[in-house]
């Protein structure tokens, strides 16, 4: 077959329009040598025909790209690769009129899973009612017989638009002047098939072409538009090939503006139902989901699923130190759902446990963990010869092998070495595939005294959690509505990723964040940061496998700190807090920068602490000598350094552990003295680069803060003010676009998933550029808004492309950060909230109401609130204290994560009065039907 590609583009200088496919004549894949399309008709009509075999045919896959000819640049159209899907009738030519599908089109976020698997509610292969086929021939020979009259050579159409958002029960027709198309005549539109949905055709059609058309939503049953597209009429040329022409048009025009939708966030251990085990499971999302049907909400968004069982303390209710990217945390298991020991008495133990966990007000993480981890093992025990037998089981494991088989050798590892820490596993610290193979294996042995059964039990409990999951999303789906997840921007120090594949992370550094208003020095998340040039050798595979795997239970994904793909804030291995991080990717002061600069340059001036004995008495008061005679050592009049075994933080932190174990009756004395022996070590100006041998140096952040620049003369003040902010907010502004211009599209394309980007902090002005470039969502929360120069956010001023909430896990609730500072609540009641006269004390439920709906009437896309932020508009139903609500404290890096729901979801459901007015506020906002 001669098969001909034909597209409207109006390319820059240098550029040509290529076809790039599966078969040889397309370049097999390989777009540098994929054949140029060219210029037919004025500038911006281009074709491209090539001659195809019918194996060349059978499933051909291809898509468009922009060669850039003088720097072999390429940039390729958005979206999934095309298909012909030629009918079965042999024809010797067809053609393909496609539309080039831009990254930045704000519709393209319609393609994602969240749309077309859960939202829309027309699952992909359902078919829908076709025009009975005797008026669809009765057209086609009206189309024929008027172009017979005029002349012209009827040809064979086939007519298809991409158009996810189609609600059931509505189809798409399409009509025009053609009779072919139905003249205009609504009872004879042409009704198009949803089988290959999101992609709609209509039935092969005959006529000349050179017709105005339109498409719209069309109810079958009254043989009417319920509303045509926007915008101009569409006009099909006149058909000159012969044989067959396929004309896909992109983007159906919705009548009902921009989609808009509301959900609800709340952690899955959160959750509380009556049958519970005193923690939220994934069987609970199915209540969820259905009062979050119930009240209009179309979202619902969880934080991180993943295994964090690390030292088997209530330390491993951190959800972002996952030991693996991939396994499930065993604590989300129902055990109801796995059956019932056989031990009647046994049984009766456990459900006696069961109840008073589940009454508890807070998760009792070890207790909930030892519970599980008992049951979970005894039901392996009793059901072993079954489930390994278990066809489905075994599906499990070979499609999910790669990663089960090392997750289940490392928790077995874990728990016999009584440590996640691998560096203390001897000759287990690293293990080949070989060893690993060996060692799991049913027939195996070893000298740990480990068996198949401490493998095998880590399987059991994830194939369940899996089937648990994967109901809860095909439910949610079922219901219209998406589940979203959580993606951690760094992986646990001590996981299976870092045991595996240890050359993917910089095992020496640390990933946090600088300060902000909600943890003024820092944040040290102790994450290995990643190597990414390692991980560009095979196109970032190991981020392509996480996302997918993702998919499989979620539609929309929120990636935490998205900042970390554009740079991350690392951290030398020697300090705990964050203040003396920098930057990476950074482009380092050299020596001679900084002295043009200032004038001068003296690195141990600027680079080692700066310690006067004035600086003492303020910190330390009249423990002010105790600490010289203890921690430091004279080198000037009034001048200190710090004792060589306590000149870093990790030192530090160290020796007061070991005065702490001595002396615990004066921890709060020993806890004091330790944080201001930190404050000492962060007295520096500038921090020496890595690998640059002290020639070059990144500024320490918030210097200004220091008693070290603050003691510097005026002018030097000012011009290390100049480069401070030079370095911030300008230097890499170009460089950072470009490392996430590079990485972000990958994410991006490696799955379906909705996906939105956790942007807050100090964010670079290139950040939302490549989101937006990338068709990523950005977030808004009210009080921590991304432009200067302004208190808060307000919701009705949010980009269409993003999420608005009040507030987040990291965070106060609105009820709790109402009572934290009354002068800045005075303000947001005034200036946001519209409202004169003297703000009430509490937040009171009409206040909380406020705020939800200044929410719902936002442009953006999303709207999304914590479930606290949502109970807070009823009196009778939310929480006493409002202090109970907050999930994370962020400036502690020891917070216990137990936040658990007060009221059943049962009883949650059963709120009728909570429930109506909810819904009635997000249906008047539009945000019900997605309007």
């Amino acid at each position: 077959m001669l098969l001909r590609f034909s597209l409207n583009y109006r390319a820059e200088y240098g550029q040509v329009l290529v076809v790039c496919g599966s078969a040889p004549a397309l370049g097999a894949w390989n777009v540098l040598v994929s054949p140029s399309m060219a210029v037919v008709a004025g500038d911006d009509q281009w074709e491209l025909a090539v001659e195809l075999t019918d194996a060349d045919l059978t499933d051909l896959t291809y898509k468009y790209a922009l060669r850039d000819e003088r720097t072999g640049n390429v940039i390729w159209e958005w979206g999934a690769d095309r298909t012909t899907g030629l009918p079965a009738a042999t024809y010797a030519e067809a053609t393909l009129t496609d539309a080039w599908r831009p990254l930045a089109e704000p519709d393209n976020v319609l393609f994602a899973a969240a749309f077309t698997k859960a939202l829309m509610g027309r699952a992909p292969g359902a078919p829908v009612t076709p025009r009975k086929k005797t008026r669809v021939g009765a057209a086609s020979r009206k189309g024929a017989a008027a172009s017979a009259a005029t002349g012209s050579a009827p040809s064979k159409l086939l007519l298809r638009i991409n158009a996810p958002r189609v609600p059931a029960p509505l189809v798409l027709a399409v009509s025009g002047a053609d009779p072919a198309l139905g003249g205009w005549d609504e009872s004879l539109a042409v009704v198009l098939d949803g089988t290959t949905y999101p992609r709609w055709q209509a039935p092969e059609l005959t006529l000349a072409g050179g017709t105005a058309y339109k498409y719209g939503l069309y109810d079958t049953t009254t043989r009417r538009f319920v509303g045509w597209e926007t915008g101009p009429n569409r006009y099909l040329p006149r058909l000159t090939q012969p044989d067959l022409t396929v004309r896909t048009d992109e983007y159906f025009r919705h009548p009902g503006g921009p989609w808009r939708g509301a959900g609800v966030a709340v952690p899955v251990f959160s959750l509380r139902s009556r049958k519970g085990t005193g923690v939220g499971e994934f069987t609970d999302l199915q209540l969820l989901v259905d009062w979050a049907a119930a009240t209009g909400l179309k979202l619902v968004q969880v934080l991180p699923i993943n295994d964090t069982v690390a030292i088997h303390t209530w330390a491993d209710s951190y959800p972002y130190a996952a030991i693996s990217v991939y396994a499930l945390h065993p604590i989300y298991l129902n055990l109801q759902a796995l059956g019932t020991l056989a031990d009647p008495q046994a049984q009766a133990a456990v459900e006696a446990e069961r109840e008073r966990l589940n009454a508890l007000p807070e998760v009792n993480y070890e207790d909930v963990m030892e519970l599980k981890a008992r049951v979970i093992k005894d039901m392996y025990d009793q059901d072993r010869a079954a489930f390994l037998a278990d066809p489905a089981f075994q599906a499990f494991f070979d499609e999910q092998q790669a990663w089960l088989v090392p997750y289940a050798a490392f928790s077995a590892l874990r728990d016999r070495f009584r440590t996640a820490d691998f560096q203390q596993w001897g000759e287990w610290a690293t293990a080949t595939d070989a060893q690993l193979a060996a060692l799991t294996s049913p027939t195996g042995t070893n000298d740990l005294g480990l068996t198949y059964d401490d493998f095998a039990v880590h399987y059991y409990q994830q194939f369940h959690l899996d089937q648990q999951l994967r109901a809860a999303t095909n439910y949610a789906r079922s219901k219209g509505v998406a589940l979203k997840g959580d993606l951690p921007i760094g992986i646990f120090r001590h996981s299976v990723e870092a045991w595996r594949q240890p050359e993917l992370f910089n095992m020496q550094a640390q990933a946090g964040a600088p300060p902000d208003d909600f943890s003024v020095s820092g944040q040290n998340w102790r994450f290995p940061t990643y190597n990414w040039s390692k991980m560009a050798e095979d196109g970032y595979a190991w981020w392509r496998s996480r996302l997918t795997h993702l998919s499989r239970y979620f539609d929309a994904l929120r990636i935490d700190h998205i900042l970390g793909f554009f740079r991350i804030w690392e951290i030398p291995d020697h300090s705990v807090e964050g203040l003396l991080g920098h930057f990476s990717p950074a482009l380092p002061l050299h020596r001679d920068e900084i002295r043009r600069q200032l004038g001068w340059f003296d690195a141990k001036r600027m680079t080692e602490p700066y310690i006067r004995w004035h600086q003492l008495t303020d910190i330390f008061n009249t423990q002010a000598d105790a600490v010289r005679q203890e921690f430091l050592d004279d080198y000037a009049y009034g001048q200190f350094s710090l004792k060589p075994h306590v000149r870093t933080q990790r030192q530090i932190e160290a020796v007061i552990e070991d005065k702490l174990r001595d002396e615990p009756d004066r921890a709060e004395h020993w806890t004091w003295i330790r944080s201001g022996l930190y404050r000492l070590v962060n007295e520096v100006l500038l921090l020496e680069a890595a690998f640059t041998n002290g020639e070059a140096f990144n500024p320490r952040i918030t210097l200004e803060q220091t008693y070290s620049f603050r003691e510097l003369d005026y002018e030097t003040r000012r011009r290390l003010t100049d480069l401070y902010a030079d370095y911030f907010y300008r230097r890499h502004e170009a460089f950072w676009q470009e490392q996430g211009a590079i990485k972000l599209p990958v994410m991006k394309n490696a799955t379906e998933m909705l996906i939105c980007g956790e942007d807050l902090g100090m964010v670079p002005a290139c950040v939302p550029v490549v989101m937006k470039e990338t068709g990523i969502l950005g977030l808004n929360i009210q009080r921590m808004p991304s432009q200067t120069g302004i208190e808060f956010f307000h919701p009705a001023d949010a980009a269409y492309m993003s999420v608005v909430s009040p507030s987040s896990h990291d965070m106060s609730t609105v009820r709790g950060w109402w009572e934290e500072d009354r002068a800045k609540t005075q303000r947001f009641y005034n200036q946001l909230l519209g409202h004169g006269g003297e703000a009430p004390f509490y937040c009171e439920p009409w206040v909380a109401r406020d705020v939800v709906v200044q929410h719902l009437y936002s442009p953006a896309m999303w709207a999304i609130f914590p479930i606290q932020d949502l109970l807070a508009i009823d009196g009778n139903l939310r929480r006493l204290n409002p202090a109970d609500e907050q999930i994370n404290v962020p400036s502690n890096p020891t917070h216990y994560w137990r936040y658990r729901l007060h009221v059943p979801l049962e009883d949650l459901e059963d709120a009728e009065d909570f429930n109506r007015n909810l819904r009635k506020l997000v249906r008047e906002s539009g945000r019900e039907t997605g309007s």
